[in-house]
């Protein structure tokens, strides 16, 4: 078995830059990766995802329970593992760096669920979908960027729509009030599960990508160590 990774946060974190960085630093560390990210919406798995994200369904995240859009989320991860390139990479011990996995339903879907202990219930649930049910690799690392609402939606604002290549915002990143209630469940969620914070704030002001960057590595290379078995 090789090492799965995940990068994680709410809209506007830097995900995908983070994740890419780590993928070249690591890969100039002498290790063999992968990268993956979620949802695929070059996949025609995707197709129920881009529908909520869009708004077909409706333009209130909240109309969707956590447990319906789990399940457009989850089917997409799944039909990448069975058909995608990363599972023999992984399987014969890569490394796989995910910007977005699993984590990402355990964030935007469980700030939907105010009771902490309907919460747990929602997230034992989703472990027990995607791991046991569609039988998909456990993250071994996961990184939350943790970057307040007030930046995300900064950030948010000022790139494209990554379904439609346009100037309009998915249903997620156009609802402040989603944005704060992702980005409080992934303050409980990265603690109950033992995610390494990357705090990307300093003196009111982003953190370079730079900076950020090599900490994230930092983190990497120390738990990649600790599991070097399994890239045997």
């Amino acid at each position: 078995m090789g090492i799965l990774i995940a990068v994680e946060g709410v809209d506007g974190s830097g995900k995908q830059t983070q994740s890419d960085l780590l993928e070249k630093n690591l890969n100039k560390s002498g290790f063999d990766v992968q990268k993956i990210a979620f949802p695929n919406y070059e996949s025609k798995s995707s197709v129920l995802v881009k529908m909520y994200l869009m708004g077909e369904f409706s333009p209130n995240p909240k109309d969707i329970s956590a447990y319906q859009a789990s399940t457009f989320f989850a089917a997409d991860r799944y039909a990448s593992w069975m058909t995608g390139e990363w599972k023999a990479h992984y399987l014969k011990g890569g490394i796989v760096l995910a910007d977005r996995y699993t984590t990402a339903n355990m964030v935007h879907q469980a700030g939907k669920i105010k009771n902490q202990a309907e919460r747990d219930r929602y997230l034992e649930w989703l472990y027990d979908f995607e791991f046991n049910l569609y039988g998909i690799p456990v993250p071994d690392l996961v990184f939350f960027l943790d970057v307040p609402p007030f930046y995300q939606q900064q950030n948010v604002r000022s790139r494209k729509n990554k379904i439609t290549g346009g100037s309009e915002q998915d249903i997620h990143e156009a609802s402040l009030e989603h944005l704060k209630e992702s980005y409080e469940a992934a303050i409980y969620v990265a603690k109950k599960y033992g995610w390494i914070k990357i705090d990307c704030i300093k003196n009111q002001k982003m953190r370079s990508i730079e900076d950020i960057g090599q900490e994230i590595l930092s983190h990497a290379l120390d738990r990649i160590g600790d599991l070097k078995d399994k890239l045997k």
